[in-house]
């Protein structure tokens, strides 16, 4: 049996399960299994790695892939450089496990990039400060477009929702959704933006998946504006966590 999983809090919403199924099946592993764990608390995570011994890696979704990097023995240079960590690889050599971290979601958000904008944004408005929004600062930062981070709390960010204007919704018109608003089964949720500013020269990424069409895609769409969702990131970085556990394997 080859074991792997989410850690997070919450992951009932999460599609990774079913993804992974279908990553297992087309590869021939018919003895593997992806496992959401729901884990409020990071001390858990090595009691958690020793319960299950063919546990061979582990996603990381909200509130941990910025606070695990405490956790691990060893951190990829582009996951140390983006400052959080959403894949993980367990490596066990009898009495001991080493844990290493990876940072898939920057596969993930470029595969969004080149999949649904035809030339290279003036400029991007990032909503949220955490992992997410540190992996797609960094590959903003990759590709030369401008971004202005998006905050509730000013210090974390270049700029506090209440200050958006018009000018940034003209000047920066990809706007990627970083935050768990909207998700599942929070769906009347959307982050504070002025959608009424909106309109059809701006493009949304919402990284949330579940449910396909969120609010703040809805709000978007009815204002000319183009709207897509996380499925494609969760998918790509999902096959880019599979490729490092199965190196694994070999």
């Amino acid at each position: 049996m080859i074991r792997t999983g989410l850690i997070g809090y919450p992951v009932q919403h999460s599609h990774s399960p079913q993804l992974f199924e279908k990553i297992f099946q087309r590869e021939g592993f018919q003895h593997a299994v992806y496992q959401t764990f729901p884990v409020k608390d990071l001390s858990k995570l090595h009691d958690l790695i020793l319960d299950y011994p063919d546990l061979i890696g582990l996603n990381v979704t909200i509130p941990h892939k910025t606070d695990i990097l405490s956790c691990l023995d060893e951190v990829s240079d582009e996951a140390l450089s983006v400052g959080a960590v959403n894949t993980v690889s367990i490596n066990r050599q009898k009495n001991t496990v080493y844990l290493k971290g990876y940072n898939t979601d920057l596969n993930g958000f470029e595969g969004m990039l080149s999949k649904y904008l035809k030339k290279t944004p003036q400029g991007a408005l990032v909503l949220g400060s955490g992992g997410a929004s540190k992996a797609v600062a960094f590959v903003l930062k990759n590709h030369n477009i401008p971004f202005q981070i998006i905050s509730r709390n000013p210090a974390k960010g270049n700029l506090s929702y209440g200050k958006i204007t018009q000018n940034h919704i003209s000047l920066y018109p990809l706007i990627i959704n970083c935050t768990p608003a909207g998700m599942a089964p929070n769906t009347n949720e959307i982050p504070p933006i002025p959608v009424e500013l909106l309109n059809a020269d701006n493009t949304i990424f919402d990284l949330v998946y579940n449910p396909r069409e969120t609010k703040l895609m809805q709000e978007a769409q009815m204002r000319g504006a183009k709207v897509y969702n996380g499925l494609t990131m969760l998918e790509m970085q999902g096959l880019a966590s599979w490729k490092i556990w199965k190196n694994n394997l070999m």
